[in-house]
């Protein structure tokens, strides 16, 4: 019988978990719009440093890459 009430809390607690988590109770879930928007403006930097510097940044990787291969 012990195992039967183990197996019976383990399922209440998995759903008070999820009944948690839909409500929006849950501190670890985190703010979706803020990580959203750092991702869109990391994205927005990147390209404003890729688009001037572009020839600049292939031939430094270029350059690192044939170092690198060539021994030297």
């Amino acid at each position: 019988m012990t195992g039967l009430t183990g197996v019976f809390t383990g399922v209440v607690a998995a759903l008070t978990a999820l009944a948690d988590r839909l409500r929006g109770d849950d501190p670890e879930r985190g703010d979706v719009p803020g990580w959203v928007m750092i991702t869109v403006m990391t994205a927005a930097l990147v390209l404003a440093i890729l688009v001037p510097f572009r020839e600049a940044i292939v031939s430094a990787v270029t350059n690192a890459l044939s170092s690198v291969t060539s021994g030297g």
